[in-house]
């Protein structure tokens, strides 16, 4: 029990969870990709698996945006103010993201693939860098 006193982790209280369920999608979107940069690791690429996979990351990837309201920026939000001050270079970055996803799920080979996952990997840090604490 006194253990539990030293948990610094805040929840989110507020109506509806909005930071909570927009970490919660951003996890199962990184559960999603992380698997593609394996298969890509491993020299196991196939088309037919890169399907399987772009499915999954194709249904989870809409899923964090739409928890970005007005006043959701409170602890435990990890989000910078400029998400909303800055929102369409957000917009922009959001956009990116979805034109390399695209391009993964649409890689015909290992090398398009690579490159497709890179760009992924480089707008999520773009992002990151610019809008996440």
């Amino acid at each position: 029990m006194a253990l539990s006193a030293c948990d610094s982790r805040v929840e989110d209280d507020r109506p509806g969870q909005p930071v909570k369920h927009r970490q919660e999608a951003f996890k199962a979107l990184l559960r999603a990709s992380e698997p593609v940069g394996i298969m890509l690791s491993d020299e196991q690429f196939s088309v037919e698996h890169l399907g399987k996979l772009g499915e999954a990351l194709a249904k989870t990837r809409e899923a964090p945006w739409a928890y970005f309201g007005p006043d959701t920026n409170y602890p435990p939000s990890k989000s910078r103010p400029e998400v909303w001050t800055q929102a369409e270079k957000f917009e922009a970055e959001r956009l990116r993201f979805f034109a390399a996803t695209d391009a993964l799920m649409a890689a015909g080979s290992h090398e398009a693939a690579q490159a497709a996952y890179d760009e992924v990997r480089a707008s999520c840090k773009s992002c990151h860098d610019a809008f996440r604490r």
